[in-house]
């Protein structure tokens, strides 16, 4: 018996040393804790975070590219492919809707910025000038060139999702009208995506050194000094997306089928390197991965993860309401609701030209300002210096926001394996009560 209780008991502490989870939560603590104690020495940790990320991007292009084709390829019906992006896109306008009306209402009852009286002309504007600068090259038309690469091949160079997507939609769709004559050219894509995927999984390896570097850098040049002087859009900020997910998502994810809670325990590992490097990017390969395991079909992955990171970021939303209200509220800018309706409309185009790159949704904050008038956009350098913290929440939010748009999507057009979903993140069955007490009766 003593034998192998010890045999037992010593796989269970080495199994929790060797999951990636723990190893991160660690290397977290430990950035977090030479961040406070030698601030200096945290910040240089900064390129351990930056390799990390560049190492995740690298595989991006190849991990996309080969479950587009490889899932539009294998359907052979393109009309299944158009019905599946206009679901996908009709969810993310719904659900992106609604977390802007949330974000509206709960930053208008809490006020965070009220009381702050600041002078928008004293504040000091050299350190945005490079977000203000980007914000004013983008434009609805802009955005749209963008996603066309200068090359079939520049696709794969620049950090833009949408440019994979199309180049990938363009040769899936040649591909399945090549027929036969393509079939040698689909079978070696599948196995290009095994090896690219194990690539993928050699860099995990990695994400705990990542994940020191980007949050010691975090701790370190930031400081506690911002944080409390902004607590109160910090908390509120939390409060929303944390209601944004456990109600509105935990609501959806349950019509699906899901158990929110066992949901976010199975990517509770890609959960916590978002949380350390703050860009849904660097999980980006793995988040489709873990869907596929969870039984939505590689065709569904393929197209709604992509434009997911695009077109569905929840958080960001919440983000953009949520802090172009507050630096009115800082300003003492009014908003009545004619100018908050008209927020609320610009919003719902601007968010879906922010990526899943740190950093992206303060250059969209900067375009958004830039579009209303109203507010002014100097006043972003108020949240410059919170935007990390304030960026873990929204990269959470938009992570399992597209895990659940995914499910929901698969599940809408008949491609989940049930059975697969149910055993991971399935909502416990109810078991219906006989016997002893009906025949008490």
């Amino acid at each position: 018996m003593t034998a192998s209780a010890t045999t037992v008991a010593v796989p269970r502490r080495s199994r929790l040393v060797t999951q990636l989870w723990f190893q991160v939560l660690l290397a977290t603590l430990a950035g977090i804790l030479l961040g406070w104690a030698n601030p200096a020495l945290a910040v240089k940790m900064k390129p351990f975070g930056d390799a990390f990320i560049n190492l995740v991007r690298m595989m991006i292009g190849p991990i996309i590219f080969c479950s587009v084709v490889h899932g539009v390829a294998g359907m052979n019906d393109m009309q299944r492919v158009g019905r599946v992006a206009l679901k996908a896109l009709g969810y993310f306008l719904a659900i992106t809707i609604v977390a802007l009306v949330i974000a509206l209402l709960v930053v208008n009852l809490w006020r965070p910025g009220a009381g702050m009286n600041i002078d928008a002309s004293a504040i000091d504007t050299r350190e945005i000038s490079g977000y203000t600068a980007q914000a004013r090259e983008q434009s609805v038309s802009q955005f749209l060139l963008n996603i066309i690469p200068n090359t079939f091949v520049g696709a794969f160079a620049q950090p833009n999702v949408l440019q994979v997507v199309l180049v990938s939609l363009l040769f899936a769709f040649a591909l399945s009208m090549a027929g036969e004559r393509g079939r040698p050219v689909l079978t070696i894509i599948e196995g290009l995506s095994g090896i690219f995927f194990r690539i993928v999984g050699f860099i995990m390896w990695t994400a705990p050194l990542g994940a020191f570097g980007s949050i010691a850098f975090t701790v370190g040049r930031f400081g506690t000094g911002s944080l409390w002087s902004l607590a109160q859009l910090i908390l509120e900020f939390y409060f929303v997306s944390l209601v944004f997910v456990f109600l509105v998502l935990g609501a959806v994810a349950r019509w699906a089928g899901v158990s929110l809670w066992r949901l976010l325990r199975f990517i509770r590992d890609e959960l916590l390197v978002v949380a350390a490097t703050t860009s849904t990017e660097t999980v980006l390969p793995r988040i489709m991965q873990r869907l596929r395991e969870l039984g939505c079909d590689e065709s569904v992955v393929g197209l709604v993860i992509p434009t997911g990171y695009s077109f569905n970021l929840d958080g960001t939303c919440l983000y953009l309401a949520t802090v172009v209200v507050f630096l009115a509220q800082a300003t003492n800018t009014p908003l009545d609701l004619t100018h908050q309706l008209t927020l609320l409309a610009v919003l719902l185009v601007a968010s879906k030209g922010a990526a899943g790159v740190a950093g992206a949704a303060f250059v969209v904050l900067a375009g958004t300002l830039g579009s209303l008038g109203s507010v002014p956009v100097a006043s972003i350098a108020l949240v410059l210096g919170i935007h990390r913290l304030m960026a873990e929440a929204l990269t959470f939010v938009n992570l399992v926001g597209n895990s659940v748009a995914t499910i929901v999507v698969s599940k809408w057009e008949g491609a989940l394996d049930s059975e697969a979903l149910q055993a991971r993140v399935g909502l416990p069955k109810r078991t219906k009560t006989t016997g002893s007490l009906g025949s008490a009766d």
